[in-house]
């Protein structure tokens, strides 16, 4: 038998130096060879804390102990038992904070925990690869009902895989012109390509899901027209909205939100111009404010389309950063400095309108906030300024609105989510589920997924139920008004 390794199996990655010019994925991947040298690894746990610790409680030693056994096909199956979208959380599931932190083997001081999400990434490759799907037979027998799902992001498409399988028919309506949501529009090619996305997004249309895009629920199809003709739905609109600091200059040109400017990049294709006409503004010195995976996203992007300096701003330390260590890892290597117990005061016009600085002020951390990481106060007298014609804020992001104001039926919390309860995804109005983003704040594509995953088991049952009774989903609705 193989000796098992302190450290997890090397996997390749592009050159820091070439990469940082160009959109394509970073980490290359494991080989199969790769693979089974870190399934050695796992101590295949009787009761193994990684499952619990997976928001969708994938069984993970069984499909690392297939890699093992070389048999890539039970592989595929188990993961299929568990996951609509294997390939995408192989690359962007924060596993360092979820399975991985707890794995028994990193447990000891000198070990590394086994690299549960490369391995997963291998798996979903190889069958996308090798078109070795887990197997779904549709049959023939009359559906168990129709469902309306609201949002192609993680959270839509985990219920609608989920429920198709459980033989309804489902519609999954998206806003924009392209299925996938936060997948496609806010995480660059060069973390998660859009083919990947894509061919995930095609194994959930093979279920039997329908999905139609550019249709805006609240305008070009209500929600009374929803209820009336579905005997369920369930809403993953997202957080979308941006937040703005709201300081000085924030409307100078030159200032975006994380979320235009990732759109912009992403969704139309600015990162493949001149194939797609929809180029960028081209900057020289970016700034970028926030400490997330979607600030590490803002600026490896910008990096890469030609800036040539570009900082994260981050009102804490590294020891808050709440980015992905790898990400950060793989910003410092491309390039990207940083200033850290560091915030905006002021963005400075250049007397044309435009972004020519951003006047900032230094902090110290004081006593822990609400979010128990200790409050960042400012410094007296320790402003300075970074040139910078680029600002994009990447401090989070809010609900959707369209949706939510023509529904005032619908609870929502005093942040102006929806008010659901995390453990059905039942909402205030029967019938109506709802999960992911909206439900949450911006959270992580897996915990979306885990949403999901929840809401399907629960409307299989609601359906289900109400079949068996008199009272409809209309009439229930009508009740709680």
């Amino acid at each position: 038998m193989a000796r098992r390794s302190r450290t997890k199996t090397p996997i390749a990655e592009q050159d820091p130096a070439i990469r940082k010019s160009n959109f394509d994925e970073v980490c290359l991947g494991y080989t199969i060879e790769e693979g089974q040298a870190e399934a050695i690894r796992c101590l295949q746990c009787k009761n193994a804390p990684c499952v619990t610790s997976c928001p969708v409680m994938i069984d993970i030693p069984g499909f690392i102990l297939s890699i093992k056994e070389g048999d890539m096909q039970e592989a595929v199956d188990i993961l299929g038992k568990y996951t609509n979208l294997p390939a995408i959380c192989g690359r962007v599931c924060p596993q360092e904070k979820q399975c991985e932190q707890v794995c028994k083997l990193g447990m000891n001081k000198n070990f590394e925990p086994v690299a549960i999400g490369k391995l997963e990434r291998l798996v979903a490759d190889w069958a996308l690869e090798n078109q070795a799907f887990s197997k779904h037979i549709q049959n023939n027998e009359p559906k168990n009902g129709r469902i309306a799902v609201i949002g192609s992001g993680p959270s839509g498409l985990t219920v609608a895989g989920d429920l198709a399988k459980r033989n309804y028919e489902v519609i999954v309506y998206e806003a924009l012109h392209d299925s996938g949501g936060v997948l496609i529009y806010g995480i660059p090619e060069f973390r998660l390509p859009k083919r990947i996305v894509k061919k995930e997004i095609e194994k959930i249309e093979a279920l039997g899901v329908t999905i139609e895009t550019n249709v805006v629920v609240g305008k070009t199809i209500t929600m009374d027209e929803i209820i009336d003709e579905f005997d369920a739905c369930y809403i993953s609109v997202g957080a979308g909205a941006p937040n703005f600091m709201e300081i000085p200059g924030t409307a100078l040109n030159g200032v975006y939100s994380s979320s235009e400017y990732l759109t912009r990049i992403n969704l139309m294709h600015s990162y493949e111009f001149p194939k797609y006409d929809t180029p960028m503004k081209r900057s020289n010195h970016v700034v970028v404010v926030g400490g997330g995976n979607v600030a590490m996203d803002a600026a490896r992007s910008a990096k890469r389309l030609g800036a040539e300096h570009v900082s994260i701003v981050y009102r804490r330390s590294l020891e808050e950063l709440p980015a992905r260590i790898e990400e950060y890892h793989h910003s410092v290597e491309e390039d990207i400095d940083y200033h850290w117990l560091t915030n905006p005061i002021e963005y400075i016009n250049n007397g044309a309108g435009e972004l020519k600085g951003v006047k900032c002020v230094k902090m110290e951390l004081d006593e822990p906030d609400e979010s128990g990481r200790r409050r960042p106060v400012p410094i007296k007298n320790s402003e300075f300024i970074i040139e910078a014609d680029t600002v994009i804020e990447a401090i989070g992001q809010g609900s959707n609105k369209v949706l939510l104001t023509t529904f005032p039926e619908l609870k929502l919390t005093k942040w102006g989510y929806i008010e659901a309860d995390p453990k059905t995804g039942t909402t205030s109005i029967p019938g109506v589920f709802a999960g992911g983003d909206i439900v949450t704040g911006a959270a992580t594509v897996i915990l979306a997924m885990g949403a999901g995953k929840v809401a399907a088991v629960e409307i299989d049952r609601y359906v289900r139920g109400k079949k068996n009774t008199p009272v409809t989903t209309k009439s229930l609705r009508k009740d709680k008004r």
